[in-house]
């Protein structure tokens, strides 16, 4: 029996490997949340266009705003700031774009991810504001590490990062905060706030923009991405990938305070889930949209803490509810609820009015 001639200039055949997009070039990757077998350059394309198109859906932004953008040096905050300013120009969003970063004092690590953001300054031609722990509260996270150990540190961390972040807002005076969270991130938060019982933050955690009573909306672009495909443009960083083709520059070590973070455990087990169903993540985050709050639950009602005049739901924000443990030689005492901390207060008001003075100096005051 003869055997089979192959013609060696007949195409190729087309199949799983190639892009399934524009069916020419090899596939690169596998999208997670399609299945679709892509390749870098139509990923790129499609990475974008999906952004604009969560932008625009969900009526993000105005023209005229003035938007920060919190700016870490991480992957997540440098792809954001990256993309969102040729965005802006691509699709002329008319927006006026500032990074914002937020130095919390922890050697080794926030010192060199900002020499990063300094770098991204310059390279997107974005005006950047540093605002440090140590001016806003008197403390950087090297200083309570020291007195508190790794246990409860990120608690801290959080409460801070999340009002200093707000605080440079307002300096820069922006319309709208965006933040870099995405998807595998809100999927955590939504399975943190269950383990917690944390109805309140339930309620409104997979919301694209949050805020809007407050001070500062802030929004999620990247609400819907998955952070492996964030991630593939940096794992493929040698076969020309989005980082090497734009020249990205950005921070890759993790805080080195976060090993024993509570949400650490949530991201091992969304991972794990990932692995099994790659849909999981936006399956979560559905989820988590779908929550009804009875009627019959009481939410907390926002006012603005006595002490600093930040939004709070206490009588002292937890900011300076952690503060106060901290300048008491009392770290502990802001750990869990604030309710002890709020009765104590109101059974000690001559001392704290005597104080509340200095505190106001040393804070300020928020005034939107």
């Amino acid at each position: 029996m003869a055997s089979e001639v192959v013609d060696a200039t007949a195409p190729k055949p087309r199949g799983g490997r190639f892009c399934t997009v524009c069916n020419e070039r090899r596939a690169a990757l596998k999208r997670p949340k399609t299945l679709e077998q892509i390749c870098k350059e139509c990923f790129y394309a499609v990475f974008e266009d999906e952004i604009h198109r969560v932008i625009v859906d969900n009526h993000l932004f105005k023209p005229g705003e003035r938007i920060a953008i919190g700016a870490s040096g991480g992957k997540d905050s440098t792809v954001l700031a990256y993309v969102l300013s040729e965005l802006n120009i691509r699709h002329g969003y008319g927006l006026d774009l500032f990074l914002l970063s937020i130095d919390e004092g922890i050697t080794g690590y926030r010192d060199d991810s900002l020499e990063t953001v300094k770098r991204n300054e310059i390279q997107y031609g974005l005006p950047l504001k540093v605002v440090s722990y140590k001016e806003l509260y008197g403390w950087t996270m090297d200083e309570i590490v020291k007195l508190i150990g790794l246990k409860n540190n990120c608690t801290f961390c959080g409460v801070f990062r999340r009002q200093a972040l707000d605080r440079g807002a307002a300096l820069l005076k922006v319309d709208k905060l965006v933040t870099g969270h995405n998807a595998d991130d809100i999927a955590e938060t939504v399975l943190l706030n269950i383990l917690r019982g944390d109805i309140a933050r339930l309620s409104r955690c997979t919301s694209i923009t949050t805020g809007e009573d407050g001070p500062i909306p802030r929004c999620k672009p990247f609400k819907y991405t998955y952070e492996k495909e964030i991630l593939r443009s940096w794992a493929l960083n040698l076969l020309f990938t989005y980082a090497y083709f734009k020249r990205l520059d950005y921070f890759s070590t993790e805080c080195i305070y976060s090993p024993n973070a509570y949400r650490g455990f949530a991201r091992e087990f969304i991972k794990d889930l990932e692995r099994i169903r790659p849909r999981a993540i936006l399956d979560i985050i559905k989820s988590g949209e779908d929550f009804r709050i009875s009627t019959s639950t009481k939410m907390p009602e926002q006012g603005n803490c006595e002490r600093c005049g930040y939004i709070s739901s206490q009588k002292w924000c937890k900011a300076c509810v952690l503060l106060e443990g901290l300048n008491r030689g009392l770290p502990k005492l802001g750990i869990g609820r604030t309710r002890g901390l709020n009765n104590e207060r109101n059974k000690d008001m001559k001392e704290t009015n005597g104080t509340k003075a200095l505190q106001s100096k040393q804070f300020g005051t928020l005034d939107f």
